[in-house]
């Protein structure tokens, strides 16, 4: 069996195996990560999702990219919970828009047990219009994780950010060890997780090496793996740090989609933050890879989004569909 058998998915990855697999030949790295997802996905199908604030501004975190943050000047203003009727109004146009998947994000640090009903029935509600949810509210306790699968949330997403030695220059709030415990918790009530992290941060592409190391050895690997070049906030410590200028060189990006491919190769791979900025040939090259998920819509959480009628025509342009839901249920 070779490293990276597409038949038989791995979780005993070394560090060393995964850079390596940043270190091969580009043009050898996105052929076997094209071959591997051709695998289990159909290369032609892209699964679109879509992403609502629902509880926007003054998380206690202090993730370094964070326009939500408390602890910066973003001109993000802190607001309160959403309705549940405004959600599902939200939630019923991203359906008739096409999406399959309805993504709930709320800045806080961790869910508080006082919410959780209000949450509860948001979930509930999205889940009877008949779209996958996913659900990202900060660190969870193994109760509220039960409460949550049992008003049909099938995904919840919890980054891991960054590999685990450069994880104290992103954020330090929070603890790598305080991420995997909330996705040991997600796991152990019968939800999805969708997991993955942030590249351009100022890491080593041993950094991101980790970041994909932390993931492939996880006991379950993430069912969905967002893959987001850091959008460059002004007045948050990394967006002051980068400027106007570009945070990761196309070529790498690639090179990381594949990587993940490679180690994960059932899971979904998605092109989240930072695909507003990316040219056609750059996305079209990480579907190549093995991306076969994005966001649409305008806007992610605060952070602008490529839209709808550039993603139409980037369908139209790649021969691209979309995803049905249930295809990538069996995938996973």
């Amino acid at each position: 069996m070779s490293p990276t058998d597409p038949a038989q998915p791995r979780h005993d990855w070394t560090l060393a195996e995964v850079e390596g697999l940043f270190a091969r030949p580009f043009m050898e790295l996105v052929f076997e990560a094209a071959s591997t997802h051709r695998r289990w996905f159909d290369p032609s199908e892209i699964q679109k999702a879509q992403l609502l604030s629902i509880k926007t501004g003054g998380c206690a975190e202090n993730c370094g990219y964070c326009s939500q943050s408390a602890h910066f000047r973003t001109g993000v203003k802190a607001e309160k919970l959403m309705d549940a009727e405004a959600v599902l109004a939200e939630a019923r146009a991203a359906r008739d828009g096409g999406a399959d998947r309805f993504c709930m994000g709320a800045a806080w640090r961790e869910l508080k047990d006082r919410d959780t009903p209000r949450l509860t029935a948001m979930i509930a509600g999205v889940k009877a219009l008949g779209l996958e949810t996913c659900a990202t509210l900060g660190m969870l306790t193994a109760d509220q994780a039960r409460q949550l699968k049992a008003a049909g949330l099938d995904f919840y997403n919890h980054n891991l950010d960054t590999g685990p030695e450069y994880y104290a220059e992103v954020v330090t709030t929070r603890t790598y060890q305080d991420r995997l415990d909330t996705l040991d918790h997600v796991r152990a009530a019968g939800m999805k997780t969708c997991c993955g992290g942030i590249v351009g941060m100022g890491e080593t592409r041993r950094d991101r090496a980790g970041l994909l190391h932390a993931l492939a050895t996880l006991p379950v690997h993430p069912d969905s793996l967002p893959v987001n070049a850091l959008a460059p906030v002004a007045g948050t410590p990394l967006g002051d740090r980068a400027g106007a200028s570009p945070t990761i060189d196309p070529i790498e990006f690639v090179r990381t989609v594949a990587v993940a491919r490679l180690v994960c190769p059932r899971s979904v791979v998605r092109l989240s933050a930072g695909r507003e900025s990316m040219s056609v040939e750059t996305q079209a090259l990480c579907f190549l890879a093995g991306a076969n998920s994005i966001f649409v819509g305008g806007k992610l959480l605060t952070a602008p989004n490529a839209g709808d009628d550039a993603d139409t025509a980037l369908f139209a342009q790649l021969d691209l569909r979309p995803m049905i839901a249930d295809r990538e249920a069996a995938a996973a």
